[in-house]
Formats: structure tokens, sequence, C-alpha cells
């Protein structure tokens, strides 16, 4: 008797451990791409803000569909894009966009940023960024260098869980 106590014991932990390592796994699968208009097929910028009315959304060159981004970096500015997206506090999200140009740049505020010196091929630029404790929003930016003249972005994301659900009234 006493085996067979230990026995379902045994099953029952298994069980347990099983159901909360599936529970684990299937979290990244509930990522979405929080942007929208990621790849600028609606042929037109917005939700995207840029700076100086020096971006728009071109026919060429593109890395997929037949629309990207340019922005057109003079010698007083950078052509900044944003976005604000929505989070979750103390969350893990991953921001990711195919550049081309000089001295292009990446990056969430308040969090991390990247950028390639020099892109004459469609690069993917890849920035990790935790959320803060308190923090529910978050904007996106990329932009080109002074003087570096004009940059080009596709095919962007910003993967993780979205916004909080809100609760259901009683």
């Amino acid at each position: 008797m006493r085996n067979r106590t230990s026995r379902l014991l045994m099953l029952a932990v298994s069980l347990l451990l099983a159901t909360v390592g599936a529970l684990v796994t299937q979290t990244p699968a509930n990522a979405a791409n929080l942007l929208v208009n990621p790849d600028f097929e609606t042929g037109t910028l917005s939700p995207w803000s840029c700076a100086g009315g020096l971006g728009s959304v071109v026919s060429s060159p593109v890395r997929s569909g037949t629309k990207a981004l340019a922005g057109a970096a003079s010698a007083s500015d950078t052509a900044q894009c944003s976005q604000s997206v929505t989070v979750r506090p103390s969350t893990a999200y991953t921001l990711t966009a195919w550049v081309r140009g000089n001295y292009v740049y990446l990056g969430v505020n308040g969090g991390g940023s990247t950028w390639t010196s020099s892109a004459t091929a469609y690069t993917r630029l890849t920035v990790p960024f935790t959320t803060a404790a308190n923090q529910t929003t978050a904007v996106i930016y990329l932009h080109g260098w002074y003087g570096q003249g004009a940059y080009y972005a596709d095919d962007m994301s910003f993967d993780g869980p979205g916004a909080s659900p809100s609760p259901t009234p009683t």
C-alpha cells in the first residue's frame, strides 16, 4: 500500500510539473506585433509621426511588399519617426526593424537603442527592451543622422504581450 501511495504521489507531482511547464512554454506564443502599420503597406505614415515632415512612404527601395518608410535626414535634422505603443509594466519586448542607409538608429525612449553605420542593403536591427515597473506606454523611434541623407525602414515589429486586459465589470 505504501509503495502504491508513493507512486500515486509521484504521478501527481509529475502531472503538476508538466502542466506548469506547458503553461510557461505557451507564453511566447501569445506575443504579438504591437505596432500599427509596421510595414507601411497602408501607403500612409499614420499612426507614425515624423519630425519636420521629413518622413514619407515610398515604393522603392522596399524589403518586402510594395511600401517602406523613407526618412530624409538633413544637415539640421535626423528625420526621426516614432509611434507610441501601450505596454505592460515589468514586461520584456523585442523591437525589430529592417533598415537601409547610413547611420540609421532604432530604439525605445527610456530603453535601449542600436544603429548601423552603413547598410547598402536592408539590414536587421533588434533592440530587446523591458518596461519599468509602472510603465504603460513606450515610444518606438528610428532616425538617420545629420547630413547622412535618406534612410529606409520596412517590416518593423515590437513583439510582446500587449497591454493588460481591462478588468471585467462586476
